[in-house]
Order: structure tokens, then C-alpha cells, then sequence
């Protein structure tokens, strides 16, 4: 036989194939490139490297439990974050605006916004439990819709002295904050509870606030000093904000700062409505001066599916927070600590907190009572 080799043949070789002869199949020296933020331009591609990027972070902190967090955020992933955040104006650190406000797309584009038809962009531990809890909050914020299609109605109507404009506005707005408190009920549908304590709710967890890392967690190639930022919470939405600032809810000193707090975890843009509804001319001012029952009826009728929504809000923290929280310190005073038990992995430092780091019944419960205050129209 002919071993020869004719010159339309080529040697047989390892190169085309990615194949190394000081290495063989493994990749010799992996890159390690930072990610070059620059090439983003809109405001929607921002927004999905943000949430990619936090969800990213997210699993890398907490991976190991709250025994074992690290202390630093690797540059190449430390660098990018702070960049897309600072043109964002959102801090570095998965937030409402990016867990829920931009995790979805419909399976179907032309199908309906329901929970059949929604998916996650990106997800984090906890199956089934982590899609029900991101859709279903996702399903409170499209409730609120009308509610706030009905703001401008309203302060224009203050404005120009229209009380039969505002008393429809309000009615509008009164049937969204119902429809609101309606989806939320879908959270015992979608959500187990000793999924979300025992799992989830590490990831959604910040480093301000939390024993866990009381000094916070450096950026590589930021700065050289921790930062403490908070984890996710509902008081990151601008609904109830919004809500508040445009029915008159005054909130406690405590309460009110750390709601203030949580504004600069919203886009920027959200965080200016809230303000600018804050400096329009008072509805209940407008409320009281007008003495007109229909408008007085709609007002409190507003006010009373708030307060509404604000307890049932109280009873799902504590079938998901405090009922777990009481059966993780029932295993461990009894030293059975097992895998088969979910809830007994729950990182001890949020037993009491929420994940944005307040003391979250005290908190929730304090706001709540400000807001039966607003009730008081003489």
C-alpha cells in the first residue's frame, strides 16, 4: 500500500479541531475578558444586562449559605455591574425594577398577559416556586395599571377644580388597588411557602442590614472599601409610593425613612414621579374643601382597598415568613436539622427581617396604621 502523501493531501493534523498537543482536549489559558459595556445602548438592553448581571451576583454571594458568603465581588463581573448600574442610576445589586419589572416575556407574543403564557428571562434556586413568586408580583404591578393611567386625571382635576373629574379617577383607581390585592391571592397557588423561606429568599438578600456580612462586600476594581447595599423588596416598587404620595399617607419617622431609602433602588425616572406627585396641590385637601359626598365616597373607598391591600399583604409575609420562620427555630432547638425539611436551610439573619433589611411585621404593620390615619378628613 501507498503511504505517500500527494500534494493535494494535507498532513492530518489536531489544530482544526481546537485540540491542544501540550494540553489535549482542555482549553489552554481561558480568557478572562471584562465584559465592555459599551457596546449597550438602549435603555431595554441596559436594563436586561442589569438584571442578568444581578441575578449573577446574586448566586455568586450567597452559593455557599449565609455561613460561608464571600467578601468580594470578582472584577470581571464587579467592573461591568458598576458601569451598566451607574448609566441605569440603579445601584449594583438585584432590585425590584430588575427582578420582576424586566424578568418576563410571553411564551405566546400574541396570547394574554396571564400566568399561562408568562415565563422568567432568568431565575434563580427554588423550581417552580421562584417563577410563581416573580410572575405573580408581576401580575400586581399590571393590576395597578389603571391606577396610575388615573393620577394625572386626578391632579388635573385638583388643579382646575373638577370634582366630578376626580371622583371618577378615583373610582378607577379604587377598583385597580381591589384587582391588586385579587392577584396577589394567587401567591398560595403559585408559591409553597417553605420553598420561598427555606430557598428563595436568601438570593433576594442584601449586604446592608444583614448579619450576615455586617461589613458589606467589596467590587473588585471599584473600590477597595465594602459596600452595603439593600436586597429586594416590595417597598422598592413605586406603586405604593406613588399611592401614598397622591392620597396624603404621612409615614413615621422610622417607617417613612426607609422608604425614602428605597426609592433610590427604583429607576431614576420612577423615583422622579413619586416626587413630582408629592408636590402637586393635596386630594385630600382638595377632598375637604369640596365637601361633596360622591367625591369624599371615592376617596375613602380609596383609602379603605389600600388599607385592605396592606393587610392582606401582613397575612402573606406571615404565612411565608413568620410561620416558617417559628418552624426553622422549632428544628433547631430540637437539633434536627435535615435536608428534608426546606425551611431548615433558611439563612437564620432573615428570621425577623425582610430581605431589604426591615424589621418586616413592625415595618409592615406601622405603615399599615399611617394609612388608616388618612381616614380622619376633618
Amino acid at each position: 500500500m501507498d503511504t505517500t502523501i500527494t500534494d493535494t493531501q494535507k498532513p492530518f493534523s489536531l489544530d482544526p479541531y481546537h485540540v491542544s498537543e501540550e494540553f489535549g482536549f482542555i482549553l489552554p489559558a481561558p480568557l478572562m475578558p471584562l465584559l465592555n459595556t459599551q457596546l449597550l445602548e438602549s435603555h431595554r438592553e441596559l436594563r436586561l444586562a442589569h438584571l442578568a448581571l444581578g441575578v449573577m451576583t446574586m448566586g455568586y454571594v450567597w452559593q455557599e449559605g449565609e455561613d460561608d458568603t464571600v467578601k468580594m465581588l470578582p472584577r470581571n463581573l464587579a467592573i461591568p455591574y458598576c458601569e451598566v448600574s451607574q448609566r441605569l442610576g440603579l445601584p449594583p445589586i438585584l432590585t425590584h425594577a430588575d427582578a420582576i419589572l424586566a424578568n418576563w416575556r410571553k411564551r405566546d407574543p400574541q396570547g394574554l398577559f396571564d400566568m399561562e403564557n408568562l415565563e422568567l428571562l432568568v431565575t434563580l434556586p427554588g423550581g417552580d416556586s421562584v417563577r410563581g413568586f416573580f410572575m405573580v408580583t408581576l401580575l400586581v404591578e399590571l393590576a395597578a395599571v389603571p391606577a396610575i393611567k388615573s393620577i394625572p386625571l386626578v391632579i388635573n382635576g385638583v388643579q382646575c377644580g373638577d370634582a366630578e373629574t376626580v371622583t371618577r379617577a378615583l373610582e378607577e383607581f379604587s377598583q385597580a388597588i381591589q384587582g391588586m390585592t385579587d392577584a396577589l391571592k394567587l401567591m398560595h397557588v403559585y408559591v409553597k411557602p417553605e420553598v420561598f423561606y427555606g430557598i428563595m429568599r436568601i438570593y433576594l438578600s442584601g449586604w446592608k442590614d444583614n448579619s450576615s456580612m455586617p461589613a458589606g462586600l467589596v467590587y473588585e476594581g471599584v473600590q477597595a472599601e465594602p459596600m452595603e447595599y439593600s436586597g429586594g423588596s416590595a417597598a422598592q416598587s413605586s406603586l405604593l409610593h406613588c399611592f401614598d404620595e397622591l392620597l396624603g399617607v404621612k409615614h413615621e419617622a422610622m417607617s417613612g425613612a426607609f422608604l425614602t431609602r428605597m426609592r433610590n433602588y427604583m429607576p431614576p425616572s420612577h423615583k422622579r414621579l413619586i416626587q413630582d406627585i408629592s408636590l402637586q396641590p393635596s386630594l385630600r385637601g382638595f377632598v375637604q374643601q369640596q365637601a361633596c359626598e360622591p367625591l369624599t365616597a371615592a376617596f375613602q373607598l380609596c383609602v379603605t382597598k389600600l388599607l385592605a391591600l396592606r393587610n392582606y399583604h401582613i397575612n402573606v409575609v406571615s404565612l411565608f415568613i413568620i410561620v416558617p420562620a417559628a418552624r426553622a427555630r422549632q428544628l433547631r432547638n430540637q437539633g434536627n436539622i435535615s435536608q428534608e425539611e426546606t425551611v431548615s436551610r433558611a439563612p437564620r439573619a432573615l428570621e425577623e427581617k425582610g430581605t431589604g433589611g426591615s424589621d418586616i411585621m413592625s415595618f409592615l404593620k406601622t405603615v399599615r396604621d399611617r394609612t388608616r390615619d388618612v381616614f380622619n378628613l376633618k
